[in-house]
Order: C-alpha cells, then structure tokens, then sequence
C-alpha cells in the first residue's frame, strides 16, 4: 500500500509499505481506508523537522515514520475489533498513531465517531478540529455577553470565533493575515488585521476582553500579551499543543489581575465528536466555508508548503486521499 514518508524536513515522498489486514488490528482497534485528512497546526512543526512525542516515532527515527504527521481522518472501516464500529461505516476523529497520509491505517476506535456516509469526506474532516474546540469552550465560563478576542484566525481561531459567536460572545479577530472578507461567515464581529502586540498595545482599560482565547500557537511570548490585554478578573484560554516545555508567565501581572488561565488537551473525544456532528448539522454553511484548499494525497509536498504560509481566502487545507 502506499504511504506518504517525511524522509527529511519539508520534504514528503511516496513509499510503498506492507499492507495492512485484519490480523493486524488490535482489541478496541479499526482498520481504516483513508478517505480524507486535515493539515492542523500542530503538525507544521513535525513538517519543519520537530520531533513530535507519539507512541510510533523514535528519537532518531525522526523523518521514517510513514504517514506522520497526521491526526485529523475520515475513513471506512474495513475491518473493527472495537463495538461501536462495523465494517462499511464511515467515521471521522483522530488517527490515534498520527500517521493518517497512507492508504490504510490501523486506529483506536474510541476516537472515531460513524458520520453521514451522504457527507463529502473532505468537508466532513471539519468534525474533528471542532470537537476540539467544543471541548476547550466547556472550560470556559461567562460566555454569553462577553468581550472576547481570538488571537489567531487560522482554522482553530476561526472555529473558536463562531462557537464562541454562538454562545452569545461579541468576538475581535486578531491576525496578521487579512479575514475581513469572510468575518461574518465565522461569526467575528470585528477584526484587527495587525500583530497580536500592537493590538495589545492600543487597547483601553475600557476595551479589553473579558476573554482572550490564544490560537495562534507555536511561540511563548504571546502569554505574556494575553495577560497584558485582559480586563480585571478576565480569562485566558491558551489552545494548542505546545512546542515548548517551559512558557514563563509574568505573575505579578496575573495577580494583580486576577486572571484565570486555562489550557488543556481534548478529552471524552466520542462524546465530543457526536457534538461537533450535530453542531455542524445546524450550521451547514460553516462546514462548506472552512474547507478552503483540496489536495490530492499526492500533492502532499504542495499542501503543507501551503499550509505553513497563512494567506488571505485560505482556512483549512485538506487532502483527498481517494484522489
């Protein structure tokens, strides 16, 4: 079967790997035909040659894992040893080995919900990104009402300013890229098209948020302008997983503030998928609108090039595997 191998740092090639059966599935495990896959944020820097901390890759196997680095999948089930899955089922969620650009992977079920089969696959991968989003705004408290700002309008950002929309929220998008002519499609009502630090900068004590969601990932310094830029008693979501170990935070501010700081990884991944199926069934226009850019699975190189320079009219960039 065919795979797609980072054999070096931004640099994909097509490999042909073993084929995978039945007898290669464990309990509570499917065996998965990819039909489609999500670019996320959190696999640029894998893409870039970071070492990324899953079950399949080894320090000095960084660049031979096949099919790294992707989580986000649609597939058919050809094969299950997990209940809630039978062979012919269409399922989203996570590719629990995060090796998702070959032709068949093998994944835990628990982290696979059935979808539509009548859904596209390629706008159908929007479930899984939302599920995760879905779970971090259950964190959050005093939604309705509130000023918030998303820093970050790139898929994730995007996703927490129409939940967040939704929730009752008047929501200001922050991004270097420009999102003005697509805000209202996700729910922002208004945009800041500049630095997170020079937004911060010009902000009043009468014009900062009560929250501050940081979705642009990938950097440290952006805690301390969210602490800088958040009202008296205000909350910070900081979204993503992280690339640093250690992220130093500017206490006296957070003190004196008294400001909560929430973070965290996607748990009860089922539940919250079946939510994101649901959540997209009401807002069907988000789900057309989110997916921006297809590729072929053989353009694998094209895609993460493209997805590592946000650009204005691009959001989520997703491979059609069955291409």
């Amino acid at each position: 079967m065919w795979a797609q191998c980072l054999v070096a740092p931004e640099r994909f090639e097509r490999i042909e790997i073993p084929d995978l059966s039945e007898q290669d599935v464990p309990a509570g495990h499917v065996l998965l035909k990819t039909l489609a896959g999500g670019i996320c944020g959190s696999d640029l820097p894998v893409f870039r040659g970071a070492l990324f901390p899953v079950a399949n890759e080894q320090p000095g196997a960084i660049g031979r894992v096949p099919g790294l680095p992707m989580h986000e999948v649609v597939g058919e089930v050809v094969a299950s040893r997990h209940p809630g899955h039978r062979t012919g089922d269409i399922v989203v969620g996570w590719a629990s080995g995060f090796d998702a650009i070959t032709e068949y992977i093998v994944s835990d079920g628990s982290m696979l919900v059935a979808v539509d089969p009548a859904l596209d696959p390629v706008t159908a991968i929007t479930t899984q990104p939302l599920a995760c989003v879905l779970f971090a705004v259950e964190q959050i408290t005093d939604i309705e009402g509130a000023n918030a700002a998303v820093l970050g309008q790139g898929p994730i950002g995007l996703l927490f300013s129409h939940v967040l929309n939704t929730r009752g929220a008047h929501v200001t998008g922050v991004d270097r890229v420009d999102r003005s002519g697509h805000a209202a499609a996700f729910g922002v009502s208004e945009t800041a098209t500049v630095s997170a630090d020079r937004w911060a900068a010009q902000l009043t004590d009468a014009s900062r948020p009560d929250l501050i969601v940081e979705a642009i990932g990938h950097q440290v310094g952006t805690m301390r302008l969210c602490f800088e830029a958040a009202a008296f008693g205000g909350q910070v979501f900081y979204f993503g997983v992280p690339d640093d170990l250690t992220y130093p935070m500017e206490m006296r501010t957070f003190f004196r503030k008294n400001l909560t700081l929430r973070a965290g990884w996607t748990m009860d991944r089922r539940r919250v998928l079946y939510e994101a199926a649901a959540y997209l069934a009401a807002h069907g226009d988000l789900r057309e609108a989110y997916v921006s850019h297809v590729f072929k699975a053989g353009e694998v190189q094209r895609a993460f090039e493209a997805a590592i320079v946000p650009k204005p009219g691009q959001f989520k960039i997703v491979l059609d595997m069955t291409a």
